[in-house]
């Protein structure tokens, strides 16, 4: 018993010593100076149980290429160890987001978890590494899978596809869906960071509160549901697994809002694709590229985003001095770089040909005010499957407008409302402006009263619109008998 108390004794005595030169260490060595000791030490450590050792080592670093892409199997990976680092791991990371439940928790830097699969032990262990001569300010941590070579056919055909697969499944149960908007070409700052820049995406709208026909608003619904679940019949019948939308209707009709729905039904992200930021069709298809699957890549406009049959050409002044020549040149030069380079041929490469394919479950939709003048390449069916009309607010959509704005479902009022939104054209934006309360007193009464003026004073503006047309056109015509009795008349004198 006197012998084992002095070994106790002197282990105590020994890991005192050694935490203590450890924390005296940690306090007086300067950071770089310990920094390079320990890459120094674990250099040599690791050529010598290198060379002595049957275990195989694998990297998997945060960023590829020139450190400017966030690499996808390296966040697949965090994702999978989150759910192995909360019960194994003795240092870990807590990761918040606005749109989770729950914090987040991960390994930490500089830290090791053993992770087991199929009877066999890996060790994963997370490393930072420092970026020296490096423009991009950013510090590039990298990930290690360590394991007995015996095992080198199962982990790399097996594990690794397993601990890909369950990572992407552990991200989109914890995702926070973003709203994406392409950087522009001239925001180096920002373009440091990825081509797109995202914020939460928050918006409220669903199917349930869109004004619009319920059985329109089904059949729209049961489409998108019937695309989630194609990957096999899109595979079957050769297509990429994508689906156009093109949205057309008058301003004010709820085409943003119907986004929205959309993406908040499916749980999919959005990317706002802003073309007149876009420089050429090679930064278009990169950025199509950037996107992921599950996602809705919106062009809003299209017909005013550029112009996608021909650029204009300026005409030169034949008398312009040499000055004014120069200063047109340097004007003509500052609106090429700033002036978007996209044509028609690439937009439509780009959503719909060969780079189309490089991403699954995605959906491409386009908005316009005017779908007349849009090209029809644009909008064939096959490249937008589904035109969607959204028109002016009728009375069922009137209903579900009531409902959200004064969570009314009846009223005295409601026969004469009907009767009025079919004989005046008037957006649902226009209908929501006239339900809102404008203060405290406001009821639904006095809403409803205020709709029904308004759209009392819209008739009264159309059949003025009417009567100026029956006018013009009545006069019109009445010329036109003048001047034939006039061309009659001349007519007859020649014959004499």
């Amino acid at each position: 018993m006197l012998e084992v108390g002095a070994i106790w004794a002197f282990t105590s005595t020994t890991m005192a010593s050694l935490m203590f030169f450890w924390s005296m260490y940690k306090q007086f060595v300067p950071y770089q100076v310990r920094n390079y000791l320990e890459k120094t030490l674990k250099k040599y450590l690791d050529k010598f149980f290198g060379t002595t050792s049957n275990f195989v080592c694998i990297k998997f670093p945060e960023y590829t290429g020139e450190g400017l892409s966030k690499s996808r199997a390296y966040d697949d990976i965090r994702n999978y160890l989150s759910s192995r680092s909360t019960a194994r791991a003795k240092r870990l990371k807590a990761k918040e987001s606005i749109n989770s439940k729950s914090l987040v928790l991960c390994l930490d830097d500089k830290e090791a978890v053993v992770d087991v699969f199929q009877g066999v032990k890996v060790v994963w262990s997370l490393f930072v590494e420092d970026k020296e001569n490096q423009s991009v300010s950013k510090v590039g941590r990298y990930l290690t899978l360590s394991f007995d070579n015996h095992h080198r056919e199962m982990i790399t055909e097996t594990y690794i596809d397993h601990v890909l697969r369950e990572g992407k499944e552990i991200a989109l149960k914890n995702r926070e869906r973003k709203l994406y908007t392409n950087n522009s070409r001239l925001d180096y700052i920002s373009m440091r960071d990825g081509r797109w820049s995202s914020v939460p995406f928050t918006h409220p709208a669903t199917f349930e509160t869109l004004a619009m026909d319920l059985d329109k608003k089904e059949d729209i619904k049961k489409d998108l549901i019937k695309f989630t679940k194609g990957k096999d019949y899109y595979r079957k019948v050769a297509k990429p697994w994508k689906r156009g939308y093109l949205l057309y209707g008058p301003p004010g009709t709820g085409k943003s809002t119907m986004i929205s729905a959309m993406a908040n039904f499916l749980e999919y992200d959005v990317y706002d694709l802003e073309l007149t930021t876009v420089k050429d069709n090679a930064e278009l298809k990169k950025l199509i590229l950037d996107t992921k699957g599950k996602s809705i890549v919106v062009i809003e406009d299209i017909d005013c985003s550029l112009d996608l049959t021909e650029h204009r050409k300026k005409k030169k002044e034949d008398d312009e001095d040499e000055e004014e020549k120069k200063e047109a040149e340097n004007l003509k030069r500052q609106r090429a770089q700033k002036e978007s380079n996209v044509t028609l041929s690439g937009l439509l490469n780009a959503i719909d040909g060969l780079w189309s394919a490089c991403s699954d479950e995605k959906i491409i939709v386009f908005t316009t005010n005017f779908v007349d003048n849009l090209d029809p390449a644009l909008i064939r069916r096959g490249r937008m499957d589904y035109h969607i009309e959204m028109s002016y607010c009728r009375f069922e959509a009137f209903k579900v407008l009531a409902k959200n704005y004064l969570e009314n479902e009846s009223h005295d009022l409601y026969g004469e409302i009907g009767r009025l939104l079919e004989e005046v054209d008037v957006s649902p934006a226009d209908v929501a402006e006239n339900l809102m309360p404008k203060s405290d007193e406001d009821d639904a009464d006095i809403c409803l009263r205020r709709l029904v003026k308004s759209l009392e004073e819209e008739k009264k503006k159309k059949a003025e619109r009417e009567a100026r047309m029956k006018k013009k056109k009545a006069e019109k015509k009445e010329k036109k008998e003048i001047q034939k009795k006039v061309n009659g008349a001349e007519e007859n004198g020649k014959k004499i």
